[in-house]
């Protein structure tokens, strides 16, 4: 995996990421949308842990297709930091536009956000 084949994805409106159960050991494969900055991928979901992620939190690895493009990531929630900021960010304003920090931090008040980096 390298920046070019992530640069030549960035603008497709969905991503496909497959975990692995936690306690069923079955792939399961969710539809979400995201954003790609500074090397890595980035999702968000509102509201408490499904179970995606808490199948992130067991295993890291996970399967990802962004349109015809397949590659493994190893995946985390970030809680704070750059990468929370970078992702939040990426991800407004590749769906809503531009905006101020304060709009994003608002935004992403409720929100969990994962930053998954190609391996």
């Amino acid at each position: 995996m390298n920046a070019g084949e992530l640069e030549a994805v960035k603008k497709e409106k969905l991503i496909h990421v497959s975990t692995v159960g936690r306690k069923t050991g079955k792939v399961h494969t969710v539809e979400v949308w995201f954003a790609i900055a500074d090397g890595a991928i980035y999702l968000s979901h509102e509201g408490t842990r499904t179970d995606w992620m808490k199948n992130i939190d067991n295993n890291a690895r996970v399967g990802v297709r962004i349109g015809k493009l397949k590659f493994e990531a190893d995946a985390k929630i970030v809680k704070s930091g750059a990468p929370r900021e970078s992702g939040k960010k990426a991800l407004y304003e590749k769906y809503y536009g531009p905006a101020s920090k304060e709009i994003i931090d608002d935004w992403f008040s409720l929100s969990q956000v994962i930053q998954m980096s190609p391996v």
